[in-house]
């Protein structure tokens, strides 16, 4: 959480996007900026719960593919709203998964779920597989850029990861003309992130991350 929101908050205008993804060391769960850490520990018996820096529900992680994308200020996608950048997410993920074999579909209206809970029932243009979510996301505008954070789950049986992380890549080239070049976290991107973990995500008890009432 905190490489991601000091990918955000380090964006500077002109520059690419960044797509980010990574695995959990054990199984946790992170619920979203707003949401009050009394309640959300009512809701789940996994810990650590961890705070994400963007807003959505309640999201338990172990084995699931977990991403995030930083688009800075200044890029098209930083001046949609919020419904619209969330679908095109989607449509990505769609397009990636569809080159492994899985066929999806965008939720056309919400589906009924536990409130602040992420993955008990479906927003619209969440990804659909077999009737239920796969796939949700959570974002973030601020001056310097756009913030999504993403999770997908469970994974699809006989997909492995890398290939998805192929998939999106090869995706976003069909789509947009995007193409992804491997990156390295520069010392000041670490540096950045190692004073937002001493000063925002310490450890509360079972908690990780800002206190708010």
């Amino acid at each position: 959480m905190a490489v991601d929101e000091a990918l955000l908050r380090t964006a500077r205008p002109g520059e690419p996007p960044w797509l980010r993804v990574y695995a959990w060391r054990e199984p946790a769960a992170s619920f979203g900026l707003l949401q009050r850490a009394e309640t959300v520990r009512q809701w789940t018996e996994l810990r650590p719960l961890v705070r994400r820096p963007t807003g959505g529900g309640l999201v338990p992680h172990a084995d699931d593919w977990t991403y995030s994308v930083v688009i800075p200020a200044g890029h098209p996608w930083h001046r949609l709203r919020a419904p619209e950048s969330y679908r095109r997410l989607h449509r990505w993920l769609q397009v990636a998964l569809a080159r492994l074999g899985v066929p999806t579909e965008l939720a056309p209206e919400p589906i009924a779920d536990g409130p602040g809970r992420c993955f008990v029932g479906a927003e619209a243009n969440d990804l659909l597989w077999q009737g239920r979510k796969i796939a949700g996301a959570a974002q973030r505008r601020t001056r310097t850029g756009l913030l999504i954070q993403g999770s997908v789950q469970p994974p699809p049986p006989g997909v492995e990861r890398l290939d998805w992380e192929r998939a999106l890549q090869e995706s976003a080239a069909e789509l947009w003309g995007v193409r992804w070049t491997p990156a390295a976290m520069e010392p000041q991107l670490r540096e950045a992130a190692n004073r937002l973990l001493a000063a925002r995500y310490r450890r509360y008890g079972d908690l990780i991350g800002p206190l708010r009432p």
